[in-house]
């Protein structure tokens, strides 16, 4: 019996790896829906919040911006920020003088009118810890690899639980974006409830920011070189833009191949943006107030390294 059992998995399996067919099939089609890029923060200069419509899987192009929108933000005192349109779909909000965008501890309200409906968002802006150092270190190469000289940040959670983040990375001015370059932390490990409060970050997060591309044939490239720079900012984020991120990596960091058979099905993320008209048209995107602490480093020589 268990040689017909591997028999058939055999079958099954050599029929799956034959077929390399390129197919496009035919979904069902769906009306638009408002998607609100709404991610903001206190880092001095302007702040943007997008507007667009969901468009069908296979579309190739960039989805067009939503125009003739009236966008506000509203802090817990009463002060107002007021977004204004500077192209299609683009709405901004610009500073006077050395005013930067928001305060830690505070609620910000979420207005967007686009036509009759309105659509509404609440978030609080917490805190970000400092970023105390970048460092660089080598990791030894071998038969099949060469020497990576890999970057590694350093920075402390707050001693009270509780705190989320989104970590964001940039090589040589460049932000890195890639679904597997999305770092998320809670406290100063991965998840809520791992008591990490009060510590540094733990090892895998703090050196998630090095960016593994491949040659042309398929070789893993030393994430920096000598002459590169890395910059990193922590910025934070509620706990349900801590489960927004982390539902975003699953639905677009896809496997390809014989793996998207067991992968989790595309869905919809969830949304923090409701329409106050509860039978109105339906929403996506997300709406978040961050701090943000950054730091950045230049790998200027090899005398720079640490021990790994």
């Amino acid at each position: 019996h268990n040689s017909i059992v591997t028999l058939s998995i055999f079958s099954i399996a050599l029929f799956i790896f034959s077929c390399d067919d390129v197919i496009h099939p035919d979904l069902e089609k769906a009306e638009p829906v408002l998607v609100i890029d709404a991610w903001l923060n206190d880092a001095p200069g302007t702040q943007k919040i997008k507007l667009t419509r969901s468009q069908p899987y296979f579309e190739s192009v960039l989805p067009q911006g939503v125009s003739a929108a009236a966008i506000s933000v509203t802090d817990t005192n009463g002060k107002l920020y007021s977004f204004l349109e500077t192209e299609p779909g683009l709405y901004v909000w610009t500073p006077i003088g050395s005013e930067v965008f928001g305060e830690v501890g505070l609620n910000y309200n979420l207005s967007v009118q686009v036509g009759s409906e309105n659509f509404v968002s609440e978030a609080r802006m917490g805190r970000a810890p400092v970023i105390d150092s970048i460092t660089f270190f080598l990791v030894k190469g071998g038969q099949f690899a060469d020497d990576q000289y890999q970057a590694e940040f350093w920075s402390t959670d707050p001693i009270e639980p509780g705190d989320s983040y989104w970590v964001k990375f940039f090589k040589n001015g460049k932000q890195q974006l890639k679904p597997s370059e999305i770092i998320t932390a809670y406290d100063a490990g991965f998840s809520k409830g791992g008591n990490f409060n009060g510590v540094p970050f733990i090892v895998p997060i703090r050196r998630a920011i090095n960016p593994f591309d491949e040659d042309k044939d398929g070789k893993t490239l030393s994430p920096y070189l000598v002459g590169d720079s890395v910059s990193v900012e922590i910025q934070s984020v509620t706990e349900s833009g801590f489960n927004f991120l982390n539902q975003a990596v699953i639905q677009t960091n896809r496997p390809g191949g014989f793996g998207e058979l067991f992968a989790t099905p595309l869905a919809n993320v969830d949304t923090n943006i409701i329409n106050t008209n509860p039978t109105g048209s339906k929403v996506l995107g997300f709406f978040n107030v961050g701090a943000i602490k950054s730091l950045g480093r230049k790998f200027n020589s090899l005398d720079e390294l640490s021990e790994n």
